[in-house]
């Protein structure tokens, strides 16, 4: 078990690769909603020689005064085919799921595996979209999930050449309500983060402009969202027998891309450099926990692994500086000393070690 006893501000975990400093940030995301920080499955985040049991507990400064937020997952019973469930605690009271975090702590990230984001395939953008979208609205995670669902029983329903057309009507029609309400959701964000990235702005990162690539959303600035459930619904019945051929549903939000540019030099983010990529990638995630602030009156948590690669000494000094502009806590990680070494006073160091984490004296 390791015990943090930070302050505000910047902490920066150093250790050397492997030593368990992206363990600490996936740790900590656990207290969002959602599948953590590197997407991994429940029972496979906890310590290999252990009991398969694992838990993270935190006390927050947040929104709502001083808590305690607890979650994890009990040791698996013998029974194989069990749920894996985790279980969420907030002063010690369970509650349904992490989505209630959010009444206390919001919380933003980066990681390495997110450099390939522009030129990657457009799921991982969605992915990218959607943990966006679910730092504003806790029940987005959900609505997604349900959507993937939908999708996947009008996909084995359209297999089945003897299938219950008011079956497929009735998964049809609940497909089309939760489209529309996840492509709403994805709109609204981005038009504020797009809003957001317009204004006024003193930054070493990149201008970038953002904006969605997808049927529904956009229908969702010029009509009703009954009318797009409608014209969607139809859309989904006309195309029963295309999508029958190919296997799966080939229109709809579960589709939808998320277009990136660089302003400064007028090119698609996919065509820009590792590092200016990583640059736009640090600009929209600034420009998100400024919306955060905006929306909530409280500053996100800000998780950062190995953001520094990649970055020149010009940006690691404005990127230390603009964290402190947004008052949030912001964690980050490295294995260099050196890629630290503008943050000052102002940062806490604690070394990471196998099974350790130790404050660093100033």
């Amino acid at each position: 078990m390791a015990q943090i006893e930070p302050a505000s501000g910047t902490i920066v975990l150093i250790g050397s690769n492997g030593t368990g400093k992206t363990n600490v940030l996936e740790a900590i995301s656990f207290l969002a909603p959602g599948r953590g920080l590197r997407r991994a499955m429940l029972e496979d985040i906890a310590f290999t020689e252990g009991d398969g049991s694992w838990a993270v507990s935190a006390d927050i400064e947040g929104a709502l005064g001083l808590v305690n937020l607890g979650t994890g997952i009990l040791a698996p019973i013998d029974n194989e085919l069990a749920a894996v469930t985790r279980k969420c605690r907030i002063d010690r009271e369970a509650v349904s799921s992490a989505a209630a975090f959010a009444d206390h702590l919001r919380i933003v990230w980066l990681h390495p595996g997110m450099e390939g984001l522009f030129s990657g395939p457009a799921g991982e953008r969605r992915r990218f979209l959607d943990r966006l979208v679910l730092a504003m609205d806790a029940q987005h995670g959900s609505r997604v999930s349900a959507l993937e669902r939908a999708l996947r029983s009008r996909n084995r329903l359209l297999e089945d050449r003897h299938a219950d057309p008011q079956w497929l009507d009735a998964v049809e029609h609940e497909t089309a309500e939760l489209a529309v309400a996840v492509s709403v959701q994805r709109v609204h964000t981005v038009g504020r983060l797009a809003e957001k990235l317009r204004g006024p702005r003193q930054s070493q990162f990149p201008s970038a402009e953002i904006s969605l690539e997808g049927t529904l959303e956009a229908l969702v600035p010029i009509a009703p969202a009954v009318e797009i459930e409608d014209r969607y619904r139809a859309m989904l019945r006309e195309n029963r027998v295309r999508d029958a051929a190919a296997g799966r549903t080939l229109d709809g939000p579960h589709l939808t891309d998320v277009s990136v540019r660089d302003l400064d030099k007028n090119i698609a983010a996919a065509d820009a450099s590792t590092g200016e990529q990583k640059a736009l990638l640090i600009s929209l995630v600034l420009a998100h926990a400024g919306l955060l602030t905006e929306m909530t009156g409280f500053a996100p948590l800000m998780l950062l692994d190995e953001v520094n690669a990649h970055l020149d000494p010009a940006r690691r000094a404005a990127l230390h500086a603009e964290l402190q502009a947004t008052g949030a806590q912001a964690w980050l990680t490295g294995a260099d000393d050196a890629l630290f070494a503008k943050t000052g006073r102002s940062a806490e160091f604690f070394e990471v070690t196998p099974g350790q984490v130790r404050r660093r004296a100033t």
